[in-house]
């Protein structure tokens, strides 16, 4: 997989992978390269153990403005953004169905730093994230309704169940603007800040997870995202198994260990190759 990208920036500091929308000319609007490459950088993070988090933000004073409306009539036509049928069936067998992988099929926390204006998949991408901090004054708009779709990305079950169904009908029905604290307000994102402190305070979230597990940390994710299509008693069960597998690794006991020695944990265990079958 290639290193250098057309539409995007990447780059490793820390273990924490920084990812930037960069059609700033444009307000970093969605075209099928940056589908592809956005594809192509997730695989990249889940894969490299160097990386243990990931932030999402945008080049300039926009988030994302949404799709390129370039292509005019023909712009909501589905296609296949770059890639070849056999890269999208492998990616689709690898995650789990659809031309992912988005950021809640990664192994990774991926937290969205909402600099600005975010529009149509300007927030539903980042609504697939774990975490959002967003401008209070970005302009944010399901828009959807507006341009004759529908809302996708799993809009209509992430928005409704971190949001509410009478918050989710109001944004997603009407495709009306919002600002970034009101956004915040409805508990779709976890802050509302300036927006030239954003990006920091989203790093300051990022570095908070490298003090956890790798493993633990992979595992609590899944368990969160599955766990809003699985019944109380399975997701119980889930837990328990979990819970003692993960007792029974040496992480556990660096945890605890490190813990009554007052000094920071150093993990062993890599989310790419020691998670167990879930």
């Amino acid at each position: 997989m290639g290193q250098s990208y057309e539409t995007i920036l990447f780059e490793v500091d820390n273990h924490i992978a920084t990812v930037t929308l960069n059609r700033p000319e444009r307000m970093n609007a969605w075209n099928d390269d940056m589908a592809r490459e956005l594809r192509h950088v997730m695989v990249r993070c889940d894969e490299d153990d160097e990386v243990r988090a990931v932030v999402l933000t945008g080049a300039g004073r926009a988030f994302c403005a949404g799709a390129d409306l370039g292509r005019g009539s023909g712009t909501f036509e589905r296609r296949r953004g770059g890639d070849s049928v056999e890269d999208l069936e492998t990616l689709a067998r690898q995650y789990g169905g659809y031309a992912g992988p988005f950021p809640f099929q990664i192994r990774k926390p991926v937290l969205a730093a909402i600099n600005g204006h975010a529009i149509g998949v300007g927030i539903t991408y980042p609504m697939t994230c774990d975490v959002r901090i967003v401008a209070e004054d970005a302009k944010v708009q399901f828009a959807f309704v507006r341009r004759g779709v529908i809302p996708e990305l799993w809009s209509h079950r992430i928005v409704a169940q971190v949001a509410g169904l009478s918050n989710a009908a109001d944004l997603l029905m009407t495709g009306r603007m919002v600002s970034g604290r009101e956004l915040a307000e409805m508990g779709l994102a976890s802050a509302a800040l300036p927006a030239d402190q954003v990006l920091e305070a989203t790093q300051a979230r990022a570095r908070e997870t490298l003090l956890a597990a790798p493993v633990s940390v992979a595992i609590t994710k899944r368990l969160l995202w599955e766990g809003l299509n699985q019944s109380f008693n399975e997701l119980g069960e889930r837990e328990g198994k979990l819970f003692g597998w993960t007792g029974r690794q040496s992480d556990s006991k660096e945890g605890v260990v490190s813990f009554l020695e007052k000094r920071d944990p150093d993990w062993k265990m890599s989310a790419k190759n020691d998670l167990p079958d879930m």
